[in-house]
């Protein structure tokens, strides 16, 4: 029996054929998104479909996350700081450009 996609926003992939997503082989792309852009039902959905260890996987390996994803992603999984690969890598872009 496959299971069934999570319910996320569209607007979440704007970058990406939505139904072409591949949610088992791209994974730690969909975590990603889910928590750097996503609200609550789109948490609860990634939850419900990958089960919390399986995020904490992938969490530590995601390249980039803003300060507060990572402070709640380090609380709620009780996980230090410096574990996380995006800890310790600068962002290219120390700031947005001005127009």
């Amino acid at each position: 029996m496959e299971k069934q996609k999570p319910v996320l926003r569209k607007s979440l992939f704007w970058d990406t054929k939505f139904q072409n997503i591949d949610y088992d082989k791209h994974i730690r792309h969909v975590v990603e998104r889910v928590l750097t852009r996503g609200n609550w039902n789109d948490w609860l959905e990634l939850r419900k479909y990958y089960g919390l260890e399986k995020i904490k996987v992938e969490i530590v390996q995601i390249r980039y996350l803003d300060k507060v994803t990572l402070s709640f992603c380090s609380t709620h999984f009780n996980i230090p700081k410096e574990k996380f690969r995006c800890y310790n890598t600068e962002p290219s872009i120390r700031q947005l450009w001005s127009y």
